[in-house]
């Protein structure tokens, strides 16, 4: 399937915009994906960012420019992918936690091991193990190839509640899902709806 790539300048305004806008949108990595139905937003003023203290060589694709991947190893383990946002290095990223597998399943499940379409992407680890998403990602350009990705094609009812497994700013609501969606990480509670 053909996208209509989003441009650059869509990642150029604030973080939490772009991930409440994600919600809904397609993305596909070299042909496997489907509709975002969770993110994350994080900012450089944010504790429980990656880019609070600063600029490092671990962090250093979050602070830009925006429409590129910021793509790094939670606790050694796991891939998590961000896309970067913000007008200049901002050290701002939206986390995309969860999505609806519709593309390229044979190989969504051969990666995972697994037939059970919830258990595909259903949070940042096991997305970037589905998509085939490493650290060879990294800086890499949104609009080009692996990545295509298409604003959603209607408007969607989204839920609002604090982000997960965090230790500092917990109850900060940044944290953006498809209300009733079954593929989301994990549910929201009966907070805010936008």
């Amino acid at each position: 399937m053909t996208l209509a790539v989003l441009e650059r300048g869509f990642f150029t305004r604030e973080v939490t915009e772009v991930a409440r806008d994600l919600v809904g949108a397609r993305l596909l990595i070299a042909g496997a994906g489907g509709t975002i139905v969770e993110t994350e937003a994080y900012a450089q003023g944010d504790p429980a960012s990656l880019s609070y203290r600063g600029r490092t060589v671990h962090n250093a694709s979050m602070f830009g420019p925006a429409g590129h991947a910021y793509v790094y190893r939670s606790y050694g383990v796991h891939w998590c992918l961000n896309l970067v946002c913000g007008a200049g290095p901002s050290g701002s990223a939206v986390l995309v936690r969860a999505l609806a597998p519709t593309d390229g399943l044979p190989s969504m499940r051969a990666r995972r091991g697994t037939d059970v379409l919830r258990q595909l992407c259903a949070g940042p680890g096991r997305l970037c193990q589905a998509l085939g998403v490493t650290g060879a990602l990294d800086g890499l350009a949104l609009d080009t190839a692996p990545f295509a990705i298409a604003l959603r094609p209607a408007p969607v009812e989204i839920v609002v509640g604090p982000r997960i497994g965090l230790t500092r700013a917990v109850d900060t609501p940044w944290r953006f899902g498809l209300r009733g969606s079954p593929f989301l990480s994990r549910p929201f509670g009966h907070g805010p709806r936008s």
